[in-house]
């Protein structure tokens, strides 16, 4: 049976990913909602104008929202499927998407309400990777050392603390 902790990234990484793919195609394509999409192209020329810098960098309002629609879209895919290693970089990239995201949110003015959902999947997507980054706990049938043949419980459960006594 997996653990409880296994259970949680799996679950976390599948709802993430798929959020993110299904955010990231609105950013990228009309097929989904139309409204949602003209929505993304009048929010991201807001944010261009916001941030000169953009504009002299050569970076639009369609280069800026399909760039960010592309990762969401590629992390989210790897999010929901790959194994392994792949997760928690991705996790990473979509982490610091949404703090960008957000920054941008706050630089326009924006209320609260337009994007309370980019700071609750900020916050999912924290939880996700600190509950990845821990390490597993062994089971107490796992926590015994052999020494030349000899299994014996590891040393820090054998001995009592210092300074506390053992009592039957």
């Amino acid at each position: 049976m997996a653990s409880p902790r296994t259970i949680t990234i799996v679950a976390l990484s599948v709802a993430l990913g798929l959020f993110f793919v299904f955010m990231g195609t609105i950013k990228l394509t009309p097929r989904l909602s139309r409204d949602a999409y003209n929505e993304m192209k009048r929010a991201y020329k807001s944010y261009v104008r916001a941030l000169p810098m953009l504009k002299k960098m050569g970076v639009s309002s369609i280069l800026l929202r399909k760039s960010i629609g592309a990762l969401e879209v590629a992390c989210g895919i790897v999010m929901t499927l790959v194994p392994g290693r792949p997760k928690d970089v991705a996790n990473f990239l979509l982490l610091l998407l949404v703090l960008a995201v957000l920054f941008f949110h706050q630089l326009v003015g924006d209320p609260l309400k337009r994007y309370a959902h980019a700071l609750v999947f900020g916050i999912l997507l924290t939880c996700r990777l600190l509950i990845a980054r821990q390490p597993e706990e062994l089971p107490p049938e796992k926590r015994i050392l052999s020494v030349n043949g000899d299994e014996q419980p590891l040393i820090h459960e054998a001995a009592p603390e210092k300074g506390k006594m053992k009592v039957s």
